[in-house]
């Protein structure tokens, strides 16, 4: 499995992480569900230090050559992510269990 991460800094922007979390509607959970490889999507937010970010986990990869929902963070904010990390995933406990252990 793998998990990527995307972060933006929000500090001088117009956006907020009141205003990304409300363009969180049914219709984008919806269009991220058929995400073929998705095992789960996480829309994350650090109010404190005004940052915004996804964590998308993949099993076992995101699918070559799949045309992905449009990134409606990336629009309202005007840019691409501040950071993006990509990490394989070793070992889980809980939501995930014993089965992501590699």
């Amino acid at each position: 499995m793998i998990v990527d991460i995307s972060l933006w800094d929000l500090e001088g922007c117009e956006q907020t992480v009141e205003s990304l979390r409300a363009s969180i509607g049914d219709d984008v959970l919806d269009d991220w569900a058929r995400v073929d490889g998705l095992r789960l999507k996480l829309w994350i937010a650090d109010r404190r230090n005004q940052r915004w970010g996804g964590v998308m986990l993949w099993d076992p990869d995101r699918p070559a050559g799949q045309t992905l929902p449009p990134n409606r963070a990336a629009e309202l904010i005007g840019r691409p992510a501040d950071h993006r990390m990509r990490f394989e995933i070793e070992a889980a406990a809980g939501l995930l269990g014993q089965e992501a252990a590699t």
